[in-house]
């Protein structure tokens, strides 16, 4: 096998793992918190001896980098703690679709991070973006569990696309498996506290599901996904990522039963063309 078909299959593996994590916010019953707090700490133990097993140097460069890291672990708790919230009062296709206008943002946010130009055409893939949205909502009333879930995603797209931008910042300075350790080793550190404060009560199967979660579907995963980069272009290993969401919505179907309406297939089909442009365009 050559080392470009080696990437692309990690590339698709990665992703197809990401895209099934959705489903661990119905398959769990405990709250959102408490199951980004069992995932980051299954995974920054993981990517912890990962760190060690390449020999990498756990202090940062610099004093400044510690607060920089300590806001980027922030924005990890919270784009995922939003995203598993979007997923539990509404369905794993709202979360995943409406997460999925994240590079929408992105492209907002670059000129104002970078000083980057933006362009008319930028303005008109948000304008489709925010149409699949509305379509996306049934009936946009704060009492209804589907326009609750669009906000909350939206809400974890935004906060990941300020993390990204921070990552984009680090990740020339730093190996991508060591900003991952940091971002949620902080995590951990802070909803910490929501343990004592919600007290919640684990079954084994929690505990299990939470294990495979931090393990195999993010500290794995990110590894899996951040080597196949090596052999192929960022621009393919942002294409095969638009799979995210469909991988979701087909084991949402298959495991929990949850079809998408008409009006989610169309709103997402928008959302995930605008997003592919994006995509496209940024390479």
């Amino acid at each position: 096998m050559n080392s470009r078909n080696k990437g692309l299959i990690e590339i698709h593996s990665a992703v197809f793992l990401f895209g099934i994590s959705g489903l661990f916010g119905k398959l769990l019953t405990i709250s959102p918190i408490i199951i980004v707090l069992g995932r980051v700490l299954f995974s920054s133990i993981c990517l912890f001896f990962i760190v060690k097993y390449l020999h990498m140097a756990i202090k940062l460069k610099c004093r400044l980098h510690y607060g920089y890291f300590g806001m980027m672990g922030m924005l990890l708790a919270i784009h995922w703690c939003t995203f598993f919230q979007s997923i539990q009062v509404s369905t794993v296709a709202i979360g995943l679709l409406t997460f999925s206008t994240f590079p929408i943002f992105v492209t907002f946010l670059e000129p104002y991070f970078f000083k980057e130009k933006l362009y008319l055409s930028d303005i008109a893939a948000a304008a489709i973006t925010f149409l699949g949205v509305l379509l996306v909502v049934p009936h946009f009333k704060m009492g209804n569990t589907m326009t609750q879930g669009v906000i909350w995603g939206i809400l974890s797209g935004f906060s990941y696309a300020a993390l990204s931008m921070l990552n984009r910042k680090f990740v020339k300075a730093y190996a991508s498996v060591k900003i991952a350790f940091y971002e949620q080793g902080t995590a951990v550190i802070l909803l910490l506290p929501f343990l004592l404060l919600q007290q919640p009560v684990f079954k084994t199967r929690d505990v299990m599901l939470l294990l495979a979660l931090g393990v195999f579907f993010t500290g794995i995963s990110h590894i899996i996904f951040i080597d196949g980069l090596k052999y192929v272009k960022t621009k393919t290993a942002g294409i095969i990522s638009s799979l995210e969401p469909m991988y979701g919505i087909v084991f949402s179907l298959l495991l929990l039963g949850e079809i998408p309406s008409i009006r989610e297939l169309v709103g997402g089909s928008l959302i995930l063309t605008a997003v592919f442009y994006s995509t496209l365009k940024k390479q």
